[in-house]
């Protein structure tokens, strides 16, 4: 099967009295590139869930946010500071004798005081949360995998279409090039016989020109190895697995080959095939640079 490395993919699930939500965004890039956005109390998990996208994932630039919603935790215990609170009652007691300030101070005055209550919350079981978020993860792996197989799918289609479109204009310049070197031949005859103004033209001179020219624009060789790369091309489609990086060598190897068909060729009907070629090959070249 094939991969594209465009995906999208979430899932959501519980870890004790936490409710997790893991999203993962994946874009083509060169080579895996994973990026995990965990809340810092978690990020002990953060190693864990990077090896398991590693897994799972060849190519692309992964994104992987995890939200934890701890609304409903119970673990958390508010306690008051009672040192603190006797500090300030003692400071406010002194104001009052001292500097006649009324005691107006009410539990609202208190509460909004620095450091009046202590926070406890419960020691987060590592292991225990680890495996839940990684579970959690795993179904949101399946989710984006999914949807880069059926992307995939649907790219390697295309190709093949446009594989048949090149293959079809490969075998129209296979045609067209002897007949290009025959009308040579004829329009050389036809100038030599105006200039000379006489039928006797010699034939061998002709023959050697022909053939002169023949050799200068022959592009068997090219179109050979072009016919090669397209069906290797196509070899690994129904391979299938991480082919991007041979796709995009091969697509290389196809452009040289047509580059230099273009070059060699000044038949009018050759060239403009040789353009839609390489239009043909750029269309395949953005669909490949999108493939695992």
């Amino acid at each position: 099967m094939i991969f594209s490395m465009t995906g999208y993919g979430t899932a959501t699930g519980n870890s004790g009295n936490l409710a997790v939500t893991v999203e993962l965004k994946s874009v083509n890039n060169r080579f895996l590139d994973v990026s995990v956005r965990l809340p810092r109390l978690y990020s002990f998990a953060e190693e864990a869930l990077k090896g398991l996208v590693q897994q799972r994932l060849g190519r692309g630039k992964v994104d992987v946010f995890v939200n934890i919603d701890a609304s409903k935790d119970d673990s958390v215990v508010i306690r008051l500071n009672e040192p603190v609170l006797k500090a300030y009652q003692a400071a406010f007691s002194e104001m009052k004798q001292q500097y006649l300030i009324p005691d107006d101070a009410g539990i609202a005055a208190y509460s909004r005081l620095p450091d009046m209550f202590i926070v406890e919350k419960q020691q987060v079981d590592t292991e225990a949360f680890t495996a839940d978020l990684l579970r959690i993860a795993g179904e949101a792996l399946d989710v984006i995998c999914a949807m880069r197989g059926k992307e995939g799918e649907r790219l390697s289609s295309d190709m093949g279409k446009k594989l048949d479109e090149l293959e079809q204009m490969r075998q129209f310049v296979s045609r067209r090039s002897p007949e290009s070197v025959q009308e040579y031949r004829e329009r050389l005859l036809n100038k030599m016989r105006e200039v000379l103004e006489s039928s006797n033209i010699d034939e061998s001179r002709i023959l050697t020109e022909a053939a002169l020219f023949a050799d200068k624009v022959a592009v068997d060789e090219e179109l050979v190895r072009l016919d090669s790369h397209i069906r290797q091309f196509r070899e690994l489609l129904a391979t299938g697995g991480a082919i991007g990086r041979k796709l995009d060598f091969l697509i290389q190897e196809m452009n040289r080959e047509v580059n230099t068909t273009g070059s060699k060729c000044t038949d009018l009907e050759i060239t403009k095939t040789v353009l839609e070629m390489k239009s043909c090959i750029e269309k395949i070249r953005e669909q490949a640079q999108n493939i695992e």
